[in-house]
């Protein structure tokens, strides 16, 4: 994508088989992730790979945006509307896919609207009432104008998005979010990392506070789902199951469209019923 030197992608090729070869395989994938794409921007001198890529995916995006916001408000239930065209857009993921063409999209938002949602809406929008401070972490280029869709139907002023401290694939960082307008709807903050996920030892104080004062946290994609899964904090998962060990790990069948709560938040839940 980046280079056509064949001495480079030869250079690239060779450190990133050695540090695949001394990795622990216990590290998370986006973990991972981020150490090989640190070889890849270094030995191209490229800081942000995908520009060109997520340039285009907010395009169509917000090509997309007018059509599916006047599918919510018209539909019966705008907002199971909005969670399953939310998790329609995270098929917009170069780390899975090689390529996301617009046709790609409109099969995505079809499957989403027509298969039932893995999930209960009516718990997620309970719990968004109930909160007092909640961060919608954001996952990739294009993918945040279908976000835009769902945190409209959000109380805006409990939410803050975090997206991406630095470049990472077709990962959104604050440019992606100011391209689709969406720091013009509610406050916006990066995590100061580079991961393709949320690994809070890697992020910054800001991010680590605004995570933990949080009391609900909405968590797009993945790379969120693999680094966030065991922390003890009452998330919800939004997602599409890309990949068998993923849908295994949740429960689901491959290419289910996921709104899971987190094992902490579904405790948190049960004792508060009992109460």
């Amino acid at each position: 994508m980046v280079t056509s030197d064949e001495v480079i992608q030869e250079e690239v090729l060779r450190e990133i088989l050695g540090l695949v070869s001394r990795m622990d395989l216990n590290m998370s994938p986006p973990l991972m992730g981020q150490r090989i794409h640190r070889i890849i921007k270094e030995k191209t001198n490229q800081a942000d790979p995908y520009k060109k890529h997520k340039e285009s995916s907010n395009w169509l995006g917000l090509k997309l945006y007018p059509g599916m916001r006047s599918y919510v408000e018209e539909a019966k239930n705008p907002k199971e509307a909005a969670v399953q065209l939310a998790i329609a857009g995270n098929v917009i993921d170069l780390g899975v896919n090689s390529r996301v063409a617009e046709s790609d999209i409109h099969k995505s938002i079809e499957e989403a609207l027509n298969t039932p949602l893995n999930g209960n809406e009516k718990e997620f929008f309970q719990a968004i009432s109930e909160a007092r401070k909640i961060l919608y972490l954001a996952d990739n280029a294009g993918e945040i104008v279908f976000d835009k869709l769902l945190i409209e139907q959000l109380p805006i002023e409990k939410v803050t998005v975090a997206v991406r401290g630095f470049p990472i694939i077709n990962d959104v960082t604050i440019t992606d979010a100011q391209a689709v307008g969406l720091t013009k709807l509610v406050k916006v903050i990066d995590n100061g990392s580079d991961a393709p996920g949320t690994i809070l030892a890697e992020c910054s104080p800001e991010f680590q506070k605004r995570f933990h004062e949080a009391d609900l946290i909405i968590a797009k994609g993945q790379g969120n789902y693999e680094t966030l899964s065991d922390e003890e904090k009452d998330i919800f998962f939004l997602l599409k199951a890309k990949c068998q060990v993923i849908a295994e790990h949740a429960g689901c069948l491959l290419g289910d469209v996921i709104l899971s709560r987190s094992a902490f938040g579904s405790t948190k839940r049960a004792v508060t019923a009992q109460v």
